[in-house]
């Protein structure tokens, strides 16, 4: 005769477990964790800030006649703060949100 199906176990997660295996599942794939992955795009955007400005103190002093390059340069950075911007806003709403949460 025909066997019944059956289902595996449903367990339900523990919060604090299932929250820091999502984490290391994370951390898995691409080798780091939010933190330091938040710090390198802190240090790009700062580095793209810093080619910028001294492309344009390469400008102002004659040393760099690329016009375009250094438009260029600081049209990234620019965006590259922007973006920074609105991921600071959307932590920050999302902070808040969490914050009036009741328990």
């Amino acid at each position: 005769m025909t066997d019944p199906i059956q289902f595996p176990s449903i367990q339900t997660p523990n919060p604090a477990t299932a929250a820091r295996g999502v984490s290391q599942a994370t951390e898995a794939k691409t080798g780091k964790d939010f933190k330091s992955m938040l710090l390198d795009s802190l240090d790009e955007v700062n580095r793209l800030q810093t080619e910028a400005d001294a492309g344009v103190q390469r400008l102002l002093t004659g040393e760099a006649d690329n016009t375009a390059e250094v438009l260029a340069a600081a049209s990234k950075a620019g965006l590259a703060f922007d973006l920074l911007m609105q991921v600071r806003n959307r932590l920050t709403e999302a902070y808040q949100e969490i914050q009036q949460m009741r328990v």
